[in-house]
C-alpha cells in the first residue's frame, strides 16, 4: 500500500511534466495523464478512493508547475 501511495503521489505530476515537454501544451499533456489514470482505474490497479483522491492531487500540482514552467520559458524567448 505504501509503495502505491507513493507512486500515486509522484508519477502523476511527473507525468504531467513530461509530456508537456513532449508535447509543448499542457493541456494536451493532462489529458493525456488523466487518460492514464482513468485506464490505470479500469484495469483495477487502483483499488481505493484514497488513492484515487492522491492522483487528482498530484495532476493538478503538475499542471500547475506545467504552467508556471511554460509561462516562465515563453517571458524568456
Amino acid at each position: 500500500m505504501e509503495l502505491k501511495l507513493l507512486s500515486a503521489l509522484f508519477i502523476p505530476g511527473l507525468l504531467v511534466l513530461l509530456f508537456t515537454r513532449v508535447a509543448y501544451n499542457h493541456v494536451i499533456a493532462l489529458i493525456l495523464t488523466v487518460a492514464l489514470i482513468a485506464a490505470s482505474v479500469y484495469k483495477s490497479y487502483t483499488d481505493s478512493f484514497f488513492l484515487i483522491v492522491v492522483d487528482a492531487f498530484s495532476l493538478t500540482v503538475g499542471f500547475w508547475y506545467a504552467q508556471r514552467m511554460k509561462r516562465k520559458y515563453q517571458k524568456k524567448a
